[in-house]
């Protein structure tokens, strides 16, 4: 399977640091796809849907991470959104929680297999991590309905904290469900992203939570 060269074909012609990014991320769906025989990691296996609906969804909405100095990808799976964004922010550091152990021991290997010293793995569930770590944002791409996510992120959430949460195109939709959960929890939601995938692969926006400033 050649995943370089679909990557080629896909990824933005401006991304920062593409060559590193279609190589490292060439590399990481290959370790993919060979521990998927035993791993189950994801359904998406062909060279050009993993390059569309892994890496190049995953780097999109990278100018949201810009500046970030540790982001928490929450959930993370087999890596995705943090793998393909720690190769395009390099300045970045990013934390794989994954609470599934044998996707964690996977991270573990692949991060040290792809030398990427701006990543590390903590096997633990995203929610508790996030609660240790003073990270200034957090992100999720296999999010539950916000009604959920809500709840589970707003407590670590603080002022100042930003989350990004990958969904498709409905999210209207599970803002207006999650009213009740955002406002009992002082959060503040807005879609910051929108954005078309090609071949029809479908749209993604990007959602962004954030505490209200208290008043006095």
């Amino acid at each position: 399977m050649n995943f370089v060269e679909e990557l080629e074909l896909v990824l933005p012609a401006d991304l920062p640091n593409r060559a590193r990014v279609i190589e490292k991320s060439g590399e990481h769906l290959a370790l993919i796809v060979a521990a998927n025989e035993h791993l189950n990691l994801t359904r998406i296996t062909s060279p050009r849907d993993a390059a569309v609906k892994h890496v190049l969804d995953s780097v999109l909405p990278w100018r949201l991470f810009e500046g970030a100095k540790k982001v928490v990808d929450a959930g993370s799976g087999p890596g995705f959104p943090g793998v393909p964004l720690a190769l395009v922010l390099p300045d970045v550091r990013f934390v794989l929680a994954e609470s599934v152990q044998k996707k964690a021991r996977f991270l573990d290997a692949a991060v040290a297999t792809l030398g990427l010293e701006n990543v590390s793995v903590l096997p633990q569930r995203a929610e508790d991590v996030v609660k240790i770590l003073k990270a200034d944002m957090v992100t999720a791409r296999a999010v539950a309905p916000l009604l959920r996510a809500v709840g589970l992120f707003a407590p670590a959430v603080k002022s100042g904290t930003r989350a990004f949460f990958y969904k498709g195109p409905d999210v209207e939709t599970e803002i207006v469900a999650a009213a009740e959960e955002i406002k009992r929890h002082r959060m503040h939601v807005q879609v910051v992203d929108r954005y078309e995938l090609p071949e029809g692969f479908g749209t993604r926006t990007v959602v962004e939570m954030t505490r209200y400033a208290r008043t006095a």
